[in-house]
């Protein structure tokens, strides 16, 4: 079981954040710049460690270079995913 997830990053904030965006997207700040990928890295971290899964389960499929990315995050159910997106 897997879920994708789309993600609007935020490069260069002052601390790491999951929050809830817009339009059925989630809001990820982060501290690193948006270079070499670390941003996409700590980003795809932050998920993680928000949703409670290790790091490895969540990939990025689309974004590398974009702000807007998709994340396949496995070991996740629609219904944990909708519960989790409330407590945001």
């Amino acid at each position: 079981m897997s879920v994708t997830i789309t993600v609007r990053v935020r490069p260069r904030a002052g601390r790491t954040n999951v929050e809830a965006g817009p339009d059925s997207t989630l809001l990820v700040r982060v501290r690193a710049a948006p270079e070499g990928g670390r941003a996409t890295a700590e980003a795809a971290a932050a998920i993680a460690a928000s949703m409670g899964v290790p790091p490895s389960a969540v990939r990025l499929r689309t974004g590398a270079r974009s702000r807007v990315k998709i994340f396949d995050v496995e070991g996740v159910s629609s219904e944990a995913l909708a519960i989790w997106l409330e407590h945001l």
